[in-house]
């Protein structure tokens, strides 16, 4: 039996079957019954699962390549490769999501939008004809009070010496997974450049391009533009200073540490017992895993660069730091190395311990319904625990 009939035996919904094409690794035990696929779909790879109520390619085919999606994640139409999307998940027409990528619960993106590298917590919104690649956005308490992307807007993540050491964070995690923050508004036609930071219930007006880092919450943020003429030499192969860089770099790994602790600890109280949701929670973690590893390799571009940049004759007021950064980044890489490897191994203070019991033994809530039913106290014990992971791999840059 060929697997479109499998499907179509199992309560999936094939519209214009003869125009939906499977490739020969997909399983058919990976559609939960209820699926709409519409016609001209192309479906591919072993780890696709789609969970219960999802619509792929309403407004136009959709390409489904080795990605996990929950419960009623709606899928207009474009491209969505090797990224895992929570519960009630939307994708405008046009979409082009590229590996690496994880939008939590209720979180979208409009028509006409990129990623990759991506990391959306539950409700942040994109609007349309946006680029993100290497950042990740927290923030909001519902849909209606959601962190804003607003459209046309860019994160500028390629710099012109020729990296990509340049992840950015608009919120944290965490703060941001409690589910308590105020929301971050990114007004449109503006752009970011990585790497900044920005602090929850930053607002930044339509048409700005952000540079560099705001830690100070609740606040409109307004630079003014570069409004005169510049004409100065400039040499791609000779570094300027990379102290900021690193650093950024660094805490934006932490964050990525401290995410995938939570769901270790966290989120598999309430995603393991569900086939389609545990999917999606093995997806996560690989996402998280993946965007570790890219971190990891734009900072050894980072590093090989500023090698040929020693190299060059003439003096460069930054040499020191680039001697002193390329002296300690092998060690430093091998630490955040150890420290991946043996996440599953750490220990889980007694209080979070306590907590988390606490999450697990109300088994009528949900994920959100729960974390953001915890008093004020738990609540700031788990980011402390959370924070703890975004210090320890600061802690890097001590390395002797």
């Amino acid at each position: 039996m060929q697997i479109k009939d499998v499907l179509a035996n199992k309560g999936v919904r094939l519209i214009s079957p003869e125009t939906i094409t499977f490739d020969p690794d997909v399983r058919p035990e990976s559609f939960a019954p209820g699926t709409e696929i519409y016609p001209g779909c192309r479906l591919r790879g072993e780890q696709i699962s789609v969970g219960p109520g999802c619509v792929i390619g309403a407004e136009a085919p959709v390409t489904l390549d080795n990605c996990q999606l929950g419960e009623r994640v709606r899928l207009a139409g474009g491209y969505f490769e090797k990224s895992t999307f929570l519960n009630d998940f939307r994708a405008g027409n046009s979409s082009h999501v590229r590996p690496g990528c994880l939008f939590e619960e209720g979180s979208s993106i409009a028509h006409c939008v990129g990623t990759k590298q991506t990391l959306f917590l539950p409700w942040v919104t994109a609007g349309s004809q946006i680029t993100l690649c290497d950042c990740l956005a927290a923030g909001g308490i519902s849909r209606k009070n959601h962190t804003e992307i607003g459209s046309s807007y860019v994160h500028f993540n390629f710099t012109p010496y020729q990296d990509k050491a340049t992840p950015s964070m608009i919120g944290d995690i965490p703060r941001g997974v409690m589910l308590n923050q105020q929301s971050i508004f990114l007004g449109g036609q503006g752009g970011m450049v990585g790497p900044s930071s920005l602090a929850f219930g930053t607002v930044i007006p339509a048409g700005q391009i952000w540079r560099g880092d705001h830690c100070k919450p609740n606040q409109i943020v307004l630079r003014k533009s570069v409004n005169y003429n510049v004409s100065l030499p400039f040499d791609a192969e000779r570094y300027k200073g990379i102290g900021r860089v690193v650093s950024s770099n660094l805490r934006y790994i932490g964050n990525l540490v401290a995410l995938d602790q939570w769901y270790r600890v966290v989120r598999s109280c309430f995603m393991v017992d569900d086939p389609w949701q545990q999917q999606c929670f093995n997806g996560a973690r690989q996402r998280l895993r993946e965007m570790f590893t890219e971190r990891l390799k734009q900072m050894n571009r980072l590093a090989l660069n500023v090698e040929k940049s020693l190299a060059l004759p003439c003096g460069n007021p930054f040499r020191d730091e680039h001697r002193e950064f390329l002296k300690r980044w092998e060690s430093r890489h091998g630490r955040l190395e150890e420290l991946t490897d043996s996440e599953e191994n750490l220990a889980i203070p007694e209080n979070v311990q306590a907590i988390v019991a606490t999450l697990r033994d109300d088994n009528t809530k949900s994920y959100i319904e729960a974390v953001q039913g915890l008093a004020p106290e738990p609540a700031a014990e788990l980011t402390a625990w959370l924070d703890s992971y975004v210090q320890t791999v600061m802690a890097v840059l001590e390395d002797s």
